[in-house]
């Protein structure tokens, strides 16, 4: 890990390496989303500042092979896990 990474996550994080929000380096250190105050593991992006989330629903994709995913308004609490 270098000296430059930050001890914050971004504002915005995607886990869709063809986003703009994607970034291979933060997500390699394990990110965890805490949403409305709840640990959520299914996380596909977020955004701090807009105060969403957009999380994937069960196993379905759409036609272009992405997950389904439902867009909620709350608090995010992005975080990186221990280890």
């Amino acid at each position: 890990m270098s000296e430059k990474t930050s001890d914050t996550p971004p504002d915005r994080l995607s886990v869709n390496p063809d986003s703009p929000y994607y970034d291979a380096d933060v997500l390699q250190r394990n990110v965890g989303v805490r949403f409305k105050g709840q640990d959520k593991t299914n996380v596909e992006e977020y955004c701090v500042s807009e105060g969403w989330v957009r999380l994937s629903v069960g196993a379905s994709k759409d036609r272009h092979g992405n997950p389904l995913t439902v867009k909620l308004q709350g608090p995010v609490e992005p975080y990186f896990r221990e280890g």
